[in-house]
């Protein structure tokens, strides 16, 4: 759900060969960066968003105006959005997103907690009414 020091990811570490037809362990860092450059300038259908800052992570309750902020940085280059939650600041992303004329896929964080799941699905229900 969020990003996790210690844990990056590389695409020299797997083969993506066969799905993408991109031999990537070919590539520099230079060269992957430069690639994801172009693709990012060229725009993508969709993204994973977060909407947390360094040092915040799930259960910290986020502003509406932090979700402007970080829907701002990726309004040029995509045209939907994928939202996990719809508490402590993550109902705000649909609203935002519909005002950027970005499309969104809200989805509800599950887990052990009863009351925590009710509250996302009170959410989610709440955010389809909506629209």
């Amino acid at each position: 759900m969020s990003y996790r020091e210690g844990h990056q990811f590389s695409l020299k570490s797997i083969d993506l060969s066969q799905d993408t037809g991109v031999d990537f362990s070919k590539y520099s860092f230079e060269d992957l960066r430069k690639l994801w450059r172009k693709t990012l300038k060229s725009g993508m259908h969709g993204l994973c968003f977060s909407l947390y800052e360094d040092g915040q992570r799930p259960g910290d309750i986020i502003t509406e105006e932090q979700v402007r902020r970080r829907m701002e940085i990726i309004k040029p280059y995509t045209k939907w959005v994928r939202s996990f939650s719809c508490t402590d600041g993550n109902e705000f992303i649909p609203k935002i997103a519909k005002e950027y004329g970005i499309k969104t896929l809200v989805g509800a964080w599950l887990g052990d907690d009863p009351e925590i799941n009710e509250r996302e699905i009170e959410g989610l229900i709440k955010l389809a009414n909506e629209g």
